[in-house]
């Protein structure tokens, strides 16, 4: 004998066909509120990397170069240093004073950078005077410190994968890859 009564038995028969639905209604909502949020610009199209603001973002930063286009569309090779080093550029403030360094094919230099209205700037640069005349990184040293005294145009892409692109006056694209320093 059953001990509810007839009242009960009628409601419970009654949302006996509504328990898998609710179940279903339950479990839905549940997982949704699990579910990881979006950001409202997650969809968005990539910013212009030429955003002046970007440039900003520069200061205490480490670059490899990873890519070369020239003027007239051509790819140039980018070869690793005798010793299998890359060229790279750091940008730091450590000692107040915005400095650049690297390596730059051969010998690794030295000078002051600017940041001012989106454009990043080199002063005159110092290296090392290694003799490298047959490497190819070498061949390749004299037109990157050019390049880097030529700067027309900076853009910067804070996104993966992180990225400076230089564009110089005579309309080369010379673009780095963030790296740890």
């Amino acid at each position: 004998m059953s001990h509810l009564s007839a009242a009960a038995r009628a409601r419970t028969g009654l949302l006996r066909p509504l328990r898998a639905p609710l179940c279903a209604l339950t479990l839905a909502t549940l997982l949704a509120a699990c579910a990881m949020p979006t950001h409202p610009d997650s969809a968005a199209p990539a910013p212009d990397p030429y955003n002046p603001a970007a440039v900003q973002l520069l200061d205490d930063t480490s670059w490899e170069l990873t890519s070369w286009l020239n003027a007239d569309g051509t790819q140039r090779a980018i070869p690793h240093g005798d010793n299998g080093e890359p060229i790279k550029l750091a940008l730091s403030t450590d000692s107040g004073i915005r400095r650049a360094s690297g390596f730059s094919g051969c010998n690794r230099y030295m000078g002051t950078y600017a940041i001012k209205n989106g454009l990043l700037s080199f002063g005159p640069l110092a290296g090392t005077r290694m003799a490298c005349p047959n490497s190819l990184g070498g061949q390749l040293e004299t037109a990157y410190l050019d390049a880097l005294a030529h700067v027309d145009k900076t853009g910067v892409q804070m996104r993966e994968p992180q990225q400076l692109q230089i564009v110089t006056t005579s309309g080369a694209t010379l673009t780095f890859t963030h790296r740890s320093p």
